[in-house]
């Protein structure tokens, strides 16, 4: 991290570590997935393909991140548990929640052909998500039959509600005639009017999905005589169980038992209420400018996979920036956003009250938006090269209280791309003459700008002669028509110019 004058901004920076023995839970939503469905003419009540398209998309995230044990999920949400030993990036609740969301929200455009081959996505999903912080197992217990007794609730009343539209009813007339009726009314409606047995339907449309992994054998590979050598693997199980907090599901599972604890006996009477006071919510200060920072997680390995030009990927960077301008045009709150290699801030107006000014809210719906549509915009940028794997973004959310701080925040984030940009430019002409990594970094070691900038003229580079974009950033802002910009005066001189 570059030194400057405009360090002091990083004080503003929140800790949200969720404390120990607390177990985390992280729980996604699709937001506006009823347009997202309409759109994209999934089948009501229920799509079995985009139902299976989700639960694909909950393997990946456990695939991806060993610490989450076990998950569960109906229709547009899905919950992950995080075993109760967990590190994951020290239990910071934006951290976990931000890459959760970004993975999910990356791997459903990556996943979509493979369910949908005949149907073209027509815009990129988001979803939104929030921490919860169980703190005993029994709580973790009520939250899960809270969130099955939703499934429960919700796709009978769907069930209904679509079978009386069929039958030619308005949606607000089998909305007044649904009004009121108890579970068994509904169950006699479906039966009665149209020959439907409630019990029979599909187990993941009543009882919504669990996906956990479990160790099973798997053949590693041959011996010289042909023999199979077998190790034990990590492998996801889809699993369907009426009662997903029961003891009789949860406690046969050893795996779940030993990281995450075992249930003493079956829950009685749901009590939402209770289970929301667990809530990991942080509401952020009034009357204050929101920046939300979100950066490539990985990203040097993704960039190595994927044979970006070093130091710089024009490509690559434009893809940042078409991403960027689709947050502007996405969320109106989002004012101004500035941008570097795989960094990104978007500050919102001071006045703001997008999602009532909740940072869960905020951060998980900017990183999953942009997440899915880097995916989406990927051929646009790299036409002949293939999106091997699903990118992933971390944020935060940071309240500034002065235009005058929000203006050294912006500058320490462009003396940094700055000073990032001319060691990484030097660093690649080194290596690139022959030298290696490690010679490369002692040569470096130490010098100041002016030395570096005379390094590169022996390779006959101009650095201030290099593309403004690599030197400066680039912002993105509203007019009346979308304008990116990439500047060579420093970045607190063009913002308060506007």
């Amino acid at each position: 991290m570059a030194n400057s004058k405009y360090e002091y901004v990083k004080s503003f920076e929140v800790n949200d570590e969720v404390m120990s023995p607390n177990l985390i839970v992280v729980r996604i939503n699709g937001c506006d997935f009823r347009r997202f469905s309409e759109v994209h003419e999934f089948e009501r009540p229920n799509d079995e393909t985009a139902l299976n398209l989700m639960n694909a998309c909950a393997i990946s995230v456990l695939e991806e991140y060993p610490d989450i044990v076990f998950s569960y999920g109906f229709s547009d949400e899905y919950s992950f548990v995080f075993k109760k030993t967990t590190k994951f990036y020290q239990r910071r609740a934006s951290k976990i929640l931000s890459l959760i969301v970004s993975f999910f929200s990356s791997i459903y455009p990556t996943k979509w052909k493979e369910f949908f081959p005949q149907k073209e996505m027509r815009y990129p999903p988001t979803f939104h998500g929030r921490v919860i912080c169980c703190a005993t197992i029994e709580v973790l217990q009520e939250y899960l039959s809270w969130r099955q007794n939703e499934c429960h609730t919700n796709n009978q009343y769907n069930t209904c509600l679509w079978k009386l539209v069929e039958s030619g009813k308005t949606e607000k007339e089998a909305q007044e005639i649904l009004k009121g009726t108890q579970k068994q009314e509904k169950n006699e409606l479906l039966f009665q009017q149209f020959g439907v047995n409630y019990k029979k339907l599909p187990e993941m449309f009543r009882q919504g999905s669990c996906v956990f992994m479990k160790q099973e054998e798997d053949i590693a590979k041959y011996s010289e005589n042909g023999t199979p050598v077998k190790r034990l693997r990590r492998k996801a199980r889809i699993v369907h169980s009426e009662n997903v907090a029961g003891r009789s599901f949860w406690n046969v599972h050893q795996n779940l038992l030993k990281d995450i604890g075992g249930f003493a006996e079956d829950n009685g009477k749901i009590n939402p209420d209770y289970i929301r006071s667990f809530l990991f919510e942080n509401k952020l200060m009034p009357s204050t400018w929101i920046v939300i920072r979100i950066d490539g997680c990985h990203f040097h390995r993704f960039c190595d996979v994927h044979a970006f030009e070093k130091p710089n990927d024009l490509q690559a960077l434009n893809l940042m920036n078409s991403c960027a301008m689709a947050v502007l045009k996405e969320f109106q709150d989002v004012m101004f956003s500035y941008g570097v290699s795989d960094e990104y801030s978007f500050v919102l107006k001071k006045d703001s009250e997008f999602f009532q000014r909740r940072a869960s809210g905020i951060v998980s719906a900017i990183v999953s938006f942009f997440s899915s549509m880097y995916v989406m915009n990927w051929k646009s940028f790299f036409p002949e090269k293939e999106l091997k794997y699903a990118p992933s973004f971390d944020g935060r959310a940071i309240c500034y209280p002065s235009s005058e701080i929000l203006r050294d925040y912006l500058s320490w984030r462009q003396v940094d791309c700055h000073i990032n940009n001319q060691y990484n430019t030097c660093f690649w002409a080194l290596v690139k003459s022959g030298k290696s990594k490690s010679d490369a970094q002692n040569t470096l070691k130490g010098t100041q700008a002016r030395e570096k900038n005379q390094m590169l003229k022996q390779f006959g580079i101009d650095y201030n002669a290099l593309p403004a974009m690599l030197r400066q950033g680039s912002c993105v802002f509203r007019l009346k028509v979308f304008y990116l910009f990439t500047l060579d005066s420093p970045i607190q001189y063009f913002f308060i110019s506007t």
